[in-house]
């Protein structure tokens, strides 16, 4: 397979199984290769593996949040400049200094449109 026809790589990091699930599954109908973690330490093991296009992923999950995983992500050679997308509890404030340890391209809040989230992958995807 060419560069060409490769789909982008995105993962999905949520600890709520529903909402990783429906995000997941309208990135795999848009044609993209998604992988779902439960955790940021599950999500951080396999971007270190696959090195993906696209994170996508929730802000308060257990044994590494968001944040951690973005500011991880944006340490690690191979990972440093992949974007990322927040998902997070409306309310939750993300500090200019969080964003700024992190490749984290856009917040989004909950509970949101499925299809905004693709927007916002697609657009990501596009610029990186």
């Amino acid at each position: 397979m060419s560069a060409a026809d490769r789909k982008p790589v995105v993962i999905v990091s949520d600890d709520e199984p529903h909402i990783r699930a429906i995000v997941a599954s309208k990135l795999r109908s848009a044609g993209y290769d998604v992988h779902e973690a439960g955790d940021g330490q599950e999500a951080l093991t396999i971007a270190k593996e696959l090195t993906p296009d696209l994170v996508i992923t929730d802000l308060q999950m257990p044994y590494m949040s968001g944040i951690e995983l973005c500011a991880a992500l944006k340490s690690h050679p191979a990972t440093s400049a992949v974007p990322a997308l927040l998902l997070t509890a409306r309310g939750f404030l993300v500090s200019d200094d969080q964003l700024l340890q992190t490749n984290i391209r856009g917040v989004r809040s909950k509970p949101f449109s499925v299809r905004d989230v693709l927007q916002d992958a697609q657009n990501l995807l596009k610029v990186a």
